[in-house]
C-alpha cells in the first residue's frame, strides 16, 4: 500500500502501526514501512502518558499535525525520537473496531505542511485498509484462542494452573522478546506473535486423560511417558484447528507449530519429544519454556507456595545453559521491574 500511495503521494516517508493493550494500557510498536529503517521499534508506552493519542482515541477521529516542531519540547521520547529522525509533518488515525480502540496508524512525511485535505480522503482509506488486515490477523489468531479457552472451560479447567498463568507468562515471552530483538533480529511482528501464540504451548494437555493430568502425587514412569506425549498432540491439535477454520495463512504460523511441539526441549538436550539442543531448539520455543517455568515457580500451586521473584530468579540463573537458553534467561531478568508489574496487573485472587 505504501509503494502504492508513492506514485501520487511521494511526500509520505512512512507507514507505521502500533497496538493497543487495554489491559495493561501499552501502546507499542507492530510494523512499519518506511525509506529507512524505522526510528521507532521494540517501543511501549502508556496511552494514559500520550495525551495527543489518548485524545484521539477518546474522539475516534484523526489527527493532522503539519509541524512536528510543535513536538520538538516534549517530555514523551516518542515524539523526540519522531521528530530527530527528520519527520516534520504526521497523520494518525485510531484503529477503532466494534467501538474499541485497538491501535493507531501513523502517516509521516519528512517535508512540513503537506497532509492537505484533498490527500486525506485516500489515506483514511489506506488506513482503514491496514486496520482490516490487522484485525482480521489478530482476530484469526484470538479465534484459536477461544477455541481452546472454551475447551478448557467444558472441562473445567482440568490443568490445575492458576486463572492468569496464561495472561503473564505471554507478556514474560514478549518480554523476553522484545530485550532480545536488536541482538537477534527480530521485528515487531515476530513479538507480537511470540506474545499472541505463546498461551498455546500446553494446548495438547486437553489429550491427557484426567487419571494422569490431575493425579495428585507424582506419576509412574508409564504415565509420564504419557503426559509428555501432550507437545506432538498439541501440535497435531493446532494442525487440524488450522485447517478447520482456514487459517493456514495466518502470519509466522510456523512459530505456532514450534512452541507447540518444542516448549520442553532443553538446552543440553535432555528435554523432549526430539533432544534438540542449544540453538537446534527454535528461539520461539526457547523465550517460552522460560516464561513459562518463570510463571511456574512464582505462582501458587496445590503443591506449593509461590516462590519470590529473587529466589526464581535464582533458579532459572542456576539452570541457565542446562535446562534454558543463557540469552533467554538473561533476557527476562534484565526487567525485573516490567515483571512486578506484569505480576500486578494479573494478581491471583481467591476466584483465581
Amino acid at each position: 500500500m505504501h509503494d502504492v500511495m508513492k506514485n501520487h503521494m511521494s511526500f509520505v516517508t512512512r507507514v507505521a502501526v502500533a497496538l493497543y493493550d487495554p489491559n495493561t494500557d501499552n501502546l507499542r510498536t507492530f510494523a512499519y514501512s518506511s525509506r529507512n529503517v524505522s526510528p521507532l521499534t521494540h517501543y511501549q508506552a502508556k496511552l494514559a502518558d500520550c495525551h495527543s493519542l489518548q485524545d484521539i482515541a477518546q474522539n475516534q477521529r484523526p489527527r493532522i499535525i503539519n509541524d512536528l516542531a510543535v513536538f520538538n519540547e516534549s517530555d514523551h521520547m516518542h515524539a523526540k525520537i519522531i521528530f530527530a529522525a527528520g519527520y516534520r509533518s504526521s497523520y494518525t488515525l485510531p484503529m477503532i473496531w466494534d467501538g474499541k480502540l485497538f491501535g493507531f496508524v501513523f502517516f509521516n512525511s519528512d517535508q512540513p505542511n503537506v497532509f492537505e485535505e484533498r490527500f486525506l480522503g485516500e489515506l483514511d482509506v489506506i488506513a482503514h485498509m491496514i486496520t482490516l488486515l490487522v484485525y482480521n490477523e489478530h482476530a484469526n489468531v484470538r479465534t484459536l484462542l477461544a477455541t481452546i479457552k472454551s475447551a478448557l472451560d467444558l472441562t473445567h479447567s482440568r490443568d490445575p494452573e492458576t486463572g492468569c498463568h496464561l495472561e503473564r507468562m505471554s507478556r514474560y515471552a514478549r518480554l523476553i522478546a522484545k530485550n532480545l530483538a536488536e541482538p537477534l533480529g527480530f521485528d515487531d511482528q515476530f513479538i507480537e506473535h511470540i506474545f499472541l501464540f505463546s498461551p498455546l504451548h500446553d494446548l495438547g494437555k486437553l489429550a491427557i486423560p484426567d487419571r494422569i493430568l490431575l493425579k495428585e502425587g507424582p506419576l509412574s514412569d508409564e504415565e509420564f511417558a504419557v503426559m509428555r506425549t501432550h507437545s506432538q498432540e498439541g501440535r497435531k491439535l493446532i494442525d487440524r484447528l488450522l485447517e478447520n477454520y482456514g487459517l493456514k495463512g495466518v502470519t509466522h504460523v510456523e512459530m505456532l507449530r514450534n512452541i507447540a511441539l518444542h516448549h520442553h526441549e532443553a538446552f543440553d538436550g535432555t528435554g523432549y519429544p526430539d533432544q534438540l539442543q542449544g540453538d537446534h531448539i527454535p528461539i520461539e520455543a526457547r523465550i517460552v519454556a522460560v516464561a513459562d517455568v518463570f510463571d511456574a515457580l512464582t505462582s501458587k500451586r496445590p503443591y506449593k507456595e509461590a516462590w519470590s521473584n529473587e529466589e526464581a530468579f535464582a533458579k532459572m540463573q542456576q539452570l541457565s545453559g542446562i535446562k534454558f537458553d543463557p540469552q533467554c534467561v538473561a533476557a527476562l531478568l534484565k526487567d525485573p521491574d516490567d515483571i512486578v508489574d506484569i505480576q500486578r496487573a494479573f494478581k491471583e485472587n481467591q476466584f483465581g
